[in-house]
Order: C-alpha cells, then structure tokens, then sequence
C-alpha cells in the first residue's frame, strides 16, 4: 500500500529561497504550458500533449529573459506539465472542469522523484540544496521503507510541509468482526447509525466564524497591494488552516473508529456538488465535509479489510418505514420525528433512515437487488456517472 506521510519543517533561509524559486518556476511552466494549450486549441482546434509541452520548456530554458529556469532543478518543472497532462486527461472525460492558472498568492509546491533528491539515514537532501532538510518527525516512517517522491509545500499561511510518498508494508487487514452498520450523513447530527447512536457536528466552521470575520474585516481595510495586506491576508489564511486543520483531525478520528469496529459500512452515494447549490445549506454541508468522510472511510476500509457498500442517492431512506415499507409521499426538512399512515410506528426521522440504508445496503451487497424506488424505472442500483460537458476555459 502506498501511503503518503506529511510532516512540517523549517527550511533555513537558504532553502527557503531556493524552494520559493522553484515554486515560482513550477508555477510559471505550467500557467505558460496551460495557455500554450488553450491557444493551440481554440485557434487550431489542436490538441498538445505532454510531449510537445515539454519541449517547450527546453525552447523557454533557452530564452535570455527566462535563464532563471535553468538556476532549479528540472524535475519539478516537468512534474508539473505532468500534472498538467493528468488534468486535461481528466477534463476530456469528463471527470473534472478545465484547468485553471495557478496564483502566486496560493501557495506553492513542488514534486521531486527520486532522481532529484536523496534519502540517507532518515534523512532529506532534496536537488541543489546543500543542507538536509529540518524535518520535524512527529512520527516514524515504516521500517525498511524510503521514499518514492517527495513534496514540498507551502501553503496560504505560510507553513512549509513535506509529504513522503512510501510503500508502507505495515498495513494489514483488521480481525474480522461480526457487525455491520448503516450510516445517515446530516447537518445537526454529523451522522446517525443504524444502532440508534447520533454523532454530533462539531460545526468548526461556525466556531471560529466571530475570529474569521474579524481578520477579514481587518483584511477589507488594508491598502490593495501593500505590504500591511500581505501580512493581513496570513493572517486571514492562518485562521481558516485552524478551521481545515480542526475539521479534518476530527474525521479520521471518527472513520479510525467506525473502521475498527464494523466490518461493513453503507453509506449513501450522495450529489453533494448538487446540494451545495442550495444557498441556504451550502455553508453547512461545506463545513460538514461528508465528501471528506465519504473519501477517508473508503480508502480506510480498503487498506483494513473492510467493506463500503455505497447506495443509490435516489433510494427513498428518510420516507420509507423500517417496520413495513411503506413510502410517504413528501417529507419536509423540518420533520424530524414522523408515525407511519400505515403501521402507526413512530420513527425518529435520522435512526429510521440509517436502518434503511443498512437493509438495503446489504441487499446491494448479498444479490446485488434493485435498491431504487419503483417509480425510478432504471436498471442497476448505483447512478451511472454522467460526462460533464467541454467548459471554454476562463479568460
């Protein structure tokens, strides 16, 4: 299994201004590559892949106002068209909108295979830098284990991060465990199970919302393009890493826990990139990141031996009654808590529908049934991914 391990460090002044300059090249290669791209398209109607970039850059190496691309190392510059590659690969199937031009104020990083950097006793050089990087080890790599590629980052507030990409051995599946759960993702209750247990929702966002708003209004003040601005828009970005930093820890926390103890999890395959159109719960869902905790319970039961059972988002969860079936016509948001016209069961809105997830996630599983409405005459119990349409790229 490959694993990546991210670390801070504290680059010495030396570094740092090699590390920026790389950065900075990386960025410039690719925005220019993008458009070189772009132009070829729409002009010629001609597609450039990343061989045709890449020579490219050998033409722009050789230009007297672009010399400082020769004062780094070259495999970041061509990671970067890589990556470029992979995005437009993506973009024409549909998988993901068309790429945008990265910004300088963004941050940064930097890719290194392992012809540009060197591991030796625990230690980083990374190309052109004399001195090992200071990393500061807040865990241990696995043993008998060296890294494959190493990234450097810098994000918006001004942290310096390096991620390890190694072939961990140490991953084994988990003891098997006679359990299985459902589990209904919402905004009040973070999530709910089929056990009748109700996980709250820590709402980061909302926690530091007064502080947020208080280093953007100071944001607002500031001269555009001064130095107090600059300084202002760290701070603006510090607050917001407490928010992603706060919200993160707390789902692996929680998916650790739900992996180590069920041996099947279902969930529901949700639209959330359609949800979020809504105004009124965007910022919520937002901060509930349920794509995030969706994202890690996958990659965690797969690593452990574990199985995610995803449901069709259609399937009728919150107004189907877990004790004979019966289906209500429409449900409120409002409505928590609702009897069955039929049996006259009372049902907590969040339990009932985690239970019903669960019945029919191991439906899904066992004889792979139908797990759509009747109304829905669609074979298969999983959405078909549509392909996203060409978008003319922004000007």
């Amino acid at each position: 299994m490959e694993q990546a391990f991210r670390y801070r460090f504290y680059p010495t002044p030396e570094q740092e201004t090699l590390l920026r300059k790389t950065m900075g090249c990386a960025r410039l290669v690719y925005n220019r590559a993008l458009a070189a791209r772009t132009e070829a398209w729409y002009s010629k109607q001609e597609r450039i892949d990343y061989l045709k970039t890449s020579s490219l850059l050998t033409e722009w190496k050789k230009q007297k106002d672009l010399q400082f691309l020769n004062e780094v190392s070259s495999v970041p510059l061509q990671q970067g068209l890589r990556h470029l590659q992979k995005a437009f690969a993506n973009f024409w199937a549909g998988r993901a909108k068309y790429p945008n031009f990265k910004k300088k104020h963004h941050g940064g990083s930097a890719e290194f295979t392992k012809a540009a950097f060197r591991w030796k006793d625990g230690q980083v050089w990374l190309a052109k830098c004399a001195e090992s990087l200071p990393i500061r080890w807040s865990r241990q790599l696995p043993k008998n284990s060296e890294p494959s590629i190493i990234t450097v980052k810098l994000d918006r507030s001004g942290r310096w991060h390096v991620s390890l990409l190694v072939d961990n051995q140490t991953i084994k599946p988990l003891p098997k465990v006679d359990k299985t759960i459902g589990l209904d993702v919402g905004i009040t209750s973070l999530i709910a199970t089929s056990d009748g247990e109700k996980i709250a929702n820590p709402k980061h966002f909302k926690r530091l919302r007064s502080k947020l708003k208080k280093v953007q209004k100071s944001l607002s003040r500031k001269l555009h393009g001064s130095n107090n601005r600059h300084k202002q828009r760290q701070k603006v970005a510090i607050v917001h890493a407490q928010i992603a930093d706060s919200r993160k820890d707390f789902l692996h926390k929680l998916t650790t826990q739900l992996v180590r103890e069920n041996q099947t999890i279902v969930v529901e395959d949700l639209a959330i990139k359609n949800m979020v159109k809504n105004p009124k719960l965007a910022q919520s869902i937002s901060d509930a990141s349920w794509g995030e905790l969706i994202r890690q319970l996958a990659y965690k039961c797969e690593w452990y031996g574990r199985t995610l059972v995803k449901i069709d988002r259609w399937f009728p969860s919150s107004k189907r009654c877990g004790n004979c079936g019966h289906i209500v016509d429409k449900m409120l948001l409002n409505i928590r808590e609702w009897d069955c016209p039929k049996c006259g069961m009372h049902h907590n809105r969040d339990i009932n529908a985690s239970k019903n997830i669960l019945a029919a996630g191991l439906a899904v599983a066992v004889c792979g049934a139908n797990v759509r409405p009747d109304s829905l005459q669609v074979k298969g119990q999983l959405r078909k991914t549509r392909k996203g349409r060409k978008q003319k790229p922004k000007s």
